[in-house]
């Protein structure tokens, strides 16, 4: 997000993980707590930044903005302007973010299974059942 001191422990850690394996460059790319979220409504179609904000109402003006700077920075979003008056930018997958489609729902299948499991071990647990 912000800007990181080359010499910082942060940097010299992610830049390990990035060059460890293909699965960890993927997952430094993905994350951050709404790069998911954005991913997922821009899957569906190229939306601009007021309907993404209206998709994702907890998301401040700020930190929308600079996730899709990083995003696009790092190839995951496209940034279309139109040449209209006024001006209309639209966001949308690149190709290479789209062949990813198909994981995350294979994931988001994986998540709701997973998340059943472990809130019926805490009942389990705590004698609720």
């Amino acid at each position: 997000m912000g800007k990181r001191k080359i010499t910082s422990t942060n940097t010299i850690n992610r830049d390990y993980l990035k060059n460890e394996c293909g699965t960890m460059y993927a997952l430094t790319l993905l994350s951050g707590r709404w790069k998911m979220t954005i991913l997922h409504k821009l899957s569906k179609k190229g939306l601009r930044f007021t309907e993404l904000k209206e998709c994702i109402p907890n998301i401040s003006d700020r930190m929308l903005s600079l996730h899709l700077k990083e995003m696009e920075r790092d190839g995951l979003v496209e940034r279309n302007v139109f040449a209209e008056v006024p001006p209309r930018v639209e966001y949308t997958l690149t190709s290479s973010t789209r062949d990813l489609v198909s994981i995350w729902d294979r994931l988001d299948i994986w998540g709701n299974n997973h998340r059943e499991i472990q809130e019926s071990n805490v009942q389990y647990l705590d004698g609720d059942l």
